[in-house]
């Protein structure tokens, strides 16, 4: 399966998009700053998200004995007490999960403006890694081939001339990668036009 999901006017560049199968746990990185605590790993059939709850995962083992109300009570506790904000993850297939971030962190981040939409694309990315739906794109140059020995013989090759991994979303790796192929064909062609 090719993916190809552009190719220039010319017909000189193209890029694919392969599938990643070896792009990391995003909730390895460093950089992560939203907690989870993971709730249900349907029997151990999955992992838990994160190791460690964060700040708050002992008030939620004093919350969770109410299997019907505790996501409920917690979330209530999170924002009462912490003016936090708590999103819950429960995806069909994969461990079922709250996700969130004391008041003082979201200020720290953006002075409480958008850390929802933090809480929401961190869980987004965790997700499609879980899922596998994690991609790289490929930019190709056409190259033309001749036999010495036989002048009208010929063909076209794809030759890889840049890539780049670690894209979790396939909605997202197409945005990026049609990107980056237009920014190639720019940073490699002289008024305008490829070389």
């Amino acid at each position: 399966m090719t993916n190809v999901l552009d190719t220039t006017d010319d017909g000189r560049y193209r890029i694919r998009l392969v599938h990643d199968d070896h792009a990391p746990n995003p909730r390895h990185d460093r950089d992560t700053l939203v907690h989870v605590i993971t709730i249900d790993t349907h029997l151990g059939q999955y992992i838990p998200v994160d190791r460690d709850g964060g700040p708050l995962a002992e008030a939620w083992h004093r919350l969770c004995w109410n299997r019907w109300k505790g996501v409920d009570i917690f979330t209530r506790y999170v924002k009462i007490f912490h003016g936090g904000t708590v999103l819950e993850s429960a995806p069909a297939r994969g461990a079922r999960s709250l996700w969130y971030m004391t008041g003082e962190e979201m200020v720290a981040l953006d002075a409480g403006l958008l850390s929802e939409g933090y809480i929401e694309a961190e869980m987004e990315e965790y997700e499609a890694w879980a899922e596998g739906d994690t991609w790289a794109w490929v930019i190709e140059e056409r190259v033309g081939w001749t036999r010495d020995s036989d002048p009208d013989e010929s063909m076209d090759t794809w030759e890889t001339v840049d890539s780049c991994s670690g894209y979790y979303g396939a909605s997202w790796a197409r945005k990026v990668a049609r990107e980056a192929l237009r920014d190639f064909v720019t940073s490699n062609s002289e008024g305008g036009q490829p070389r």
